[in-house]
């Protein structure tokens, strides 16, 4: 279950420029409604404060509305973690297994939860625009529920691109996601989003069950 406290328990660490009045919340609200389908690849790193711990990856990000996304790692080690819209499924080949559990329990009051919406947020996180910054128009979202494992997650875009995802925990833990090579509406395979179970591999049910 690693990679998914790495994709999911989340901080930040971000040392801010001039700071100046931005787009922010008007981005991100563009970003929900207009689009359905975005493809990026993805650089993503944390810090752990209190151990020093760090790590970095790489890969590929897809995400399909309403309920669906991937994410296909490819350095250090290969992994993907798959949502369908009803089960989000850990595939370790290294490891030869796949962990499973259910998607509304696993991406319930994550960031993850937020991309992939297609439902109206304010009811969920308050909105704050915190202006241009890095040549980026960013967006603080802070929780209404005070059991989230998240005090905030900042979001920026480029122009109309989604690029830096910046998220605070309460384990103290850092990380931050930086998007490039961003397609908007692409044609994906229709079978990308399916997990198709794989000879060999063992098949687990994560935390929280199902």
């Amino acid at each position: 279950m690693r990679y998914l406290n790495l994709l999911f328990s989340l901080s930040l660490s971000l040392v801010y420029g001039s700071v100046l009045a931005g787009q922010g919340p008007q981005k991100l609200n563009e970003f929900l409604n207009d689009v359905d389908d975005v493809r990026a690849k993805f650089e993503q790193s944390f810090l752990n404060p209190e151990t020093a711990q760090t790590g970095r990856f790489q890969g590929t990000f897809s995400l399909s509305r309403p309920n669906k996304f991937r994410w296909d790692y490819t350095e250090p080690q290969s992994r993907v973690i798959l949502a369908d819209g009803d089960t989000v499924h850990i595939i370790e080949d290294d490891l030869q297994q796949v962990t499973y559990i259910s998607q509304k329990i696993a991406l319930k009051g994550t960031p993850a939860s937020i991309l992939i919406s297609q439902k109206n947020i304010d009811d969920k996180f308050e909105i704050i625009d915190i202006g241009e910054s890095q040549g980026m128009d960013w967006v603080e979202l802070i929780p209404r529920d005070e059991d989230s494992q998240f005090t905030r997650i900042l979001i920026a875009f480029l122009a109309d691109e989604l690029r830096r995802m910046e998220l605070s925990d309460k384990f103290g833990q850092i990380t931050r996601f930086q998007f490039y090579d961003v397609e908007r509406n692409p044609e994906f395979d229709k079978d990308l989003f399916v997990f198709k179970r794989l000879q060999g591999y063992d098949l687990i049910m994560g935390d929280g069950g199902y």
